[in-house]
């Protein structure tokens, strides 16, 4: 260690110090101090890995890991101090590890490189952060389940292109939204399978000349298996990308479901109501109850795309092995995951609280809105399905030019158009009849919805379950 450089993990073969503003373009400890705890649990794992292998004694080893522990302490109480030399959380730990047991200190580093080192902070971190999230996404969705079975039969129009099309139940719209989020569910799990991959003993890309057992010191770790190319281990990033863009397509399905929401929470439409607690006022105008929670929600959906995209572009043309390119790969991570963490329990408060207003929703229903059911109707008469477009087309029209509602459009006027019309025609304007028709898997009909909701609930506690255990397999791999 060279004084010329303070704390600096690197400075032996330089005679001067980094130019201050390399130091403050380079330092990363402001962002990667979140890092402590896995770096101090993975170091833990290594110096109990550099005994096994007979790199240090069994004295050493006890020092190390008290040692560790107690800086551990330090970091979760906030109670340590740094200094200028401490240009990211692995110069902190070593620094403040020395400052406590001496120069076995600097036995700890023995064939770890901070390129192996960091790789394996953050996915220990990661699949931290993922234990939290999954969870939030879950009663989110329950929430979600919940509201659609609490109203099951209440009718409103479906809408394609913003335009009024058929309707449907308010349930069959809202179970729409979970099983966007189911899917992002099942993504998660995936990917956290491509977290669970330990780097560590990988140096600085060559592998570790001590006989290390890395599988041994991934189980340790709770990983589910070592990596098998030091290079690969010490410069994928994928894992960041992936849970990057499955954020990013998370956002963009909650996006759509608070762009739907603020418009149904508009005078214009009135389908929704917000509770208090999840909206706000305006300074000058006293009557408003604006829908800011959903906004936000909506507008961080560009910086979370962002995000994906960004890093992508890092990663873009990288050579072989590690590259200091990768510090970028955190702050984006960290913001992604802070940003759910806090939005997903707000949207499940949004959800449980919002209520329905069956009768606005009923109010924007019109019969143009069953004009399929007249083609439909049509149809059962033995007439094909284009020409029964045709005919119910020519009808509409009829109707807009006599300027009626297409349920008081005369018999023979609907007959002069197509001479299939009969007297029996007007049973169709029915919204019910129409909902409950569509009862094939994955339709509107109240009985059809309640299938939904019932493999939606099969769904979620799947997916818990599996939380459930990889949680347990963790913990038990720890213990």
């Amino acid at each position: 260690m060279v004084t010329k450089t303070g704390t600096a993990l690197w400075g032996g073969r330089f005679e001067a110090a980094p130019d201050e503003l390399l130091r403050r373009f380079g330092d990363s400890l402001p962002f990667d101090l979140r890092l402590g705890a896995a770096d101090v649990r993975g170091s833990i794992a290594y110096a109990t890995a550099l005994h096994a292998a007979g790199v240090i004694d069994a004295t050493e080893c006890d020092a190390l890991v008290a040692g560790l522990e107690a800086v551990g302490g330090e970091l979760e109480a906030g109670t340590f101090a740094s200094e200028p030399g401490d240009e990211d959380v692995h110069t902190l730990v070593e620094r403040l590890l020395t400052e406590r047991v001496g120069p076995v200190a600097g036995k700890l580093h023995t064939g770890r490189s901070r390129n192996d080192q960091v790789a394996t902070d953050l996915r220990l971190h990661l699949l931290g952060e993922i234990e939290a999230v999954g969870p939030a996404l879950a009663a989110l969705q329950q929430a979600m389940v919940e509201k659609a079975e609490s109203h099951r039969s209440i009718v409103m129009p479906g809408y394609t292109h913003q335009q009024t099309a058929q309707p449907v139940l308010f349930s069959h719209w809202m179970l729409s939204h979970v099983w966007k989020l189911l899917r992002d569910g099942d993504r998660l799990t995936e990917l956290t399978a491509r977290v669970e991959v330990c780097p560590l003993g990988s140096g600085a890309l060559a592998g570790t000349p001590y006989p290390i057992d890395r599988d041994a010191l991934a189980g340790a770790l709770g990983f589910a298996s070592a990596t098998e190319n030091s290079i690969d281990a010490v410069e994928d990033r994928d894992f960041v990308a992936e849970f990057l863009a499955w954020a990013a397509l998370l956002q963009t399905h909650l996006s759509g479901l608070a762009e739907t929401l603020i418009v149904w929470s508009s005078e214009a439409y009135g389908f929704v109501e917000l509770s208090e607690a999840y909206a706000t006022g305006s300074s000058l105008m006293p009557q408003k109850r604006n829908p800011d929670a959903l906004e936000l929600v909506r507008g961080k959906t560009g910086r979370m795309i962002g995000h994906a995209t960004a890093f992508l572009c890092t990663l873009k043309g990288l050579p072989a092995g590690y590259n200091k390119d990768l510090q970028e790969d955190k702050e984006p991570l960290f913001d992604a995951i802070d940003t759910l963490k806090l939005e997903l329990p707000l949207l499940t408060g949004l959800i449980r609280s919002l209520r329905v207003r069956a009768a606005h929703m009923a109010a924007a229903r019109n019969d143009a809105m069953l004009a399929t059911d007249l083609a439909d109707y049509l149809v059962g008469k033995g007439v094909p399905f284009r020409e029964a477009h045709a005919a119910v087309g020519g009808a509409v029209r009829r109707a807009e030019r006599e300027g009626v509602p297409l349920n008081r459009l005369a018999l023979d006027r609907f007959q002069s158009v197509h001479p299939g019309f009969e007297a029996d025609l007007y049973d169709v304007f029915d919204p019910h009849r129409s909902i409950a028709a569509r009862a094939a898997k994955g339709g509107t009909s109240p009985d059809a919805v309640r299938d939904q909701i019932a493999a939606a609930k099969a769904r979620l506690h799947e997916q818990s379950e599996q939380l459930a255990v990889r949680k347990a397999a963790g913990k038990e791999k720890d213990e």
